[in-house]
């Protein structure tokens, strides 16, 4: 585990560890793991997972509007390029893949755990400051970061034909360091975190921890 038990970071994962063991054992990662997950249900979940990333990036964009200082508002600022120049080409390279175009993402209605999960960020962003903004990010950050680890760890699935590049992207350097600098930036805003504000920091991590169980499982749960 990144950060000790001790570190705001690790009580955050230590409170969410349960949820994220769901998470990595849950049909449709273990299906991305060894191949076995249908083409279709993999398509719905990309076409809703772009979607998310928007309003994702739009969190992060709050963290500009929030910050109190220039170099946290900069730190938002990248992270929201990041956001929609780098973690979204893995979703175009297989929307190419899969035939298609981004006017028909855009089309597409997101689904109602896709749109509590997002609103629920929002508001929390609207309702909070930079510390509330970065533990709603961590969790979907960190969680994908272990999963894609994991995955990259099974003999062969990095090499998958298919799903390959999506575990790569997710397990590579690049990605690790990008979750690593948010972990880093939850400890350093939390550093002075009163027991309150933690049992708050805790609520929203947990809480967005359950939604992303409660996203694989809208994934699987489509009918193809």
């Amino acid at each position: 585990m990144q950060g000790r038990h001790s570190s705001v970071s690790g009580r955050l994962h230590q409170a969410a560890a349960p949820i994220w063991e769901a998470c990595l054992h849950h049909p449709f990662v273990t299906g991305i793991g060894d191949g076995s997950l249908a083409v279709e249900k993999f398509r719905h979940f990309m076409l809703q997972d772009y979607l998310y990333l928007f309003d994702y990036a739009r969190v992060f964009a709050l963290g500009v509007v929030k910050a109190q200082d220039h170099e946290l508002m900069r730190t938002f600022a990248r992270n929201v390029e990041a956001i929609l120049g780098g973690e979204m080409n893995i979703h175009r390279a297989y929307m190419e893949r899969l035939g298609i175009t981004e006017e028909q993402v855009l089309s597409t209605k997101p689904a109602l755990d896709n749109l509590s999960y997002t609103h629920y960020m929002l508001s929390v962003a609207y309702a909070g400051g930079p510390m509330d903004i970065v533990a709603a990010i961590l969790a979907c950050s960190w969680s994908y970061a272990e999963i894609g680890q994991a995955l990259a760890a099974l003999p062969g699935a990095a090499g998958h034909p298919f799903y390959g590049e999506w575990i790569r992207g997710y397990a590579s350097d690049e990605y690790a360091a990008t979750n690593q600098a948010l972990i880093e930036l939850m400890d350093k805003l939390a550093a002075d975190v009163t027991p309150e504000q933690l049992v708050r920091l805790t609520e929203i991590f947990v809480t967005c921890s359950r939604y992303e169980l409660g996203f694989w499982d809208m994934a699987w749960e489509v009918r193809v």
